[in-house]
């Protein structure tokens, strides 16, 4: 059982004890210290926060908590219901609200849960403002309001059409040249929101041959949840047996996104933000003003993004992992496309958030627009990269400052990035060790050429942490 609070958010598990799980009332006190900073920066007005949370078995009920404590902090909260992140994103400064909130445990099993704290704008809260959070969630430093100030709740069920509509207004979007390709598609929706809004989006962009996988939004997973390719031979299998032109899978909150060719192989996580990337610099690139743009990824994300970016005349810039911090460097260097090689997109032009439902959409329209709508054609343009990913759990008392300056001293030799855990280079390859955000793991990504190669680092530096412990 575990309690996380990070920049990501407050996540954790459900049931246990008050301070070490997600308990009814970590998220009243948290919930609580997110209301003072709201109304501090409010200056005096009525504050209003949007919600929405994702299908998990614990949702309904972290929703009611967490929109009462709202009401009781004197704050109006406006209730999406079953929605996804990027649709809470984009409800936010749509609804010209002072917050917002998603509940979702993200690529987490059905026992998890999470606060997802938004800004404003509908992007998360900075690193300094989730500081002060914890600061006054551990001091209990909130104060609730009289019974004739308390806050109402009002229900939106139109959010799923407006992010639609939204996303068939997107410039980039050719809803027509889709429809012509009648594409067959197969989605695995792992039994949460992704079986409302991927379905009711496809049909909207022109595709109506739709197979949806996991489509009951119970919350008890059929998989893991997290969508890589030992979690996906169902849809895999299914694309082959209804000789479906592609598989899409999304997370339970419906911000990563990973397609399935035609033949059942992958396209790879990691070559979402890759074809994406391609459509976008490519048509910037064939503007009056001739410039791709810039894109940014985090630093456990594939090279193929940068040499893809170089090759369109366009600069690539790495970021921290965490999708706060993709976000700032975006902004910082005024991208054209980001995101995260787990299958996040970020098209800073429609909202600075991970979405999976514009990343839908834009695939298909570079897919539509090549010759032949072969996935697997498509995918063969791009370079044939691999990225091990591994993880290592970690007990309370690991040491992790001792175990990375050990590291440090036996790979000294190599170029060494230490800004984000330690990302360390081989020639042509490289491995990042990081301890995670949500989870108590060490994450090891490595890229090579080759499976093989980039299995034998990941597999070399997984035996230095164990010696290191």
């Amino acid at each position: 059982m575990a309690l996380i609070k990070s920049i990501s958010g407050i996540r954790g598990t459900i049931g246990g004890k008050p301070g070490e799980t997600l308990s009814p009332v970590d998220i009243v006190k948290f919930t609580s210290a997110y209301s003072v900073i709201l109304k501090k920066n409010a200056g005096g007005k009525k504050v209003k926060v949007v919600i929405g949370r994702d299908g998990r078995m614990s949702g309904a009920m972290v929703s009611s908590l967490v929109s009462q404590t709202l009401c009781a902090m004197g704050i109006d909260v406006v209730d999406l219901g079953l929605s996804t992140t990027p649709t809470v994103e984009i409800a936010v400064p749509m609804e010209k609200a002072d917050g917002g909130i998603i509940l979702t445990a993200s690529h987490n099993p059905r026992e998890w849960n999470a606060l997802k704290l938004l800004n404003e704008k509908g992007e998360f809260i900075s690193a300094a403002l989730g500081q002060e959070l914890l600061q006054i969630a551990e001091a209990e430093d909130f104060e609730y309001v009289s019974v004739d100030k308390i806050g109402k709740v009002t229900t939106d069920d139109s959010y799923l059409q407006k992010h639609i509509d939204a996303i068939l207004q997107y410039p980039l979007v050719n809803k027509e040249t889709i429809a012509k390709k009648n594409f067959k598609v197969v989605v695995d929706a792992i039994n949460s929101t992704g079986a409302i809004f991927v379905p009711a989006l496809l049909k909207a962009l022109g595709v109506n041959d739709i197979i949806v996988l996991n489509e009951k939004v119970s919350g008890d997973f059929a998989h893991n949840p997290e969508p890589l390719p030992d979690h996906l031979r169902d849809l895999s299998n299914t694309v082959v047996r209804e000789k479906a032109d592609l598989g899409i899978a999304v997370d339970p909150d419906v911000d990563r996104l990973c397609f399935v060719n035609e033949d059942g192989s992958m396209f790879g996580e990691e070559y979402t933000l890759v074809a994406v990337a391609d459509y976008i610099l490519s048509y910037h690139k064939s503007q009056p003003e001739g410039k791709a743009g810039n894109t940014v990824s985090n630093m456990s994300s594939t090279k193929a993004l940068k040499e893809l970016t170089l090759k369109h005349g366009g600069e690539y810039f790495p970021s921290a992992v965490g999708e706060v911090n993709v976000v700032n460097k975006m902004k910082e260097k005024n991208a054209a496309i980001g995101g995260e090689g787990n299958g996040g997109i970020i098209v800073p032009d429609f909202h600075y958030g991970r979405d999976a439902l514009i990343g839908i959409a834009l695939f298909l329209t570079h897919l539509a627009n090549q010759k032949s709508k072969s996935i697997k054609q498509l995918r063969n343009k791009y370079p044939e990269y691999f990225i091990s990913k591994n993880k290592i759990e970690l007990s309370p008392e690991t040491n992790l400052k001792s175990i990375f300056e050990k590291i440090k001293k036996k790979y000294k030799k190599q170029p060494i990035n230490d800004e984000d855990g330690l990302k360390i280079e081989f020639d042509e390859d490289w491995v990042h060790l990081r301890p995670s955000n949500t989870e108590p793991i060490i994450r090891i990504y490595s890229e090579s050429d080759f499976e093989f190669k980039a299995n034998n680092i990941a597999q070399r530096l997984m035996q230095d942490i164990n010696e290191a412990k």
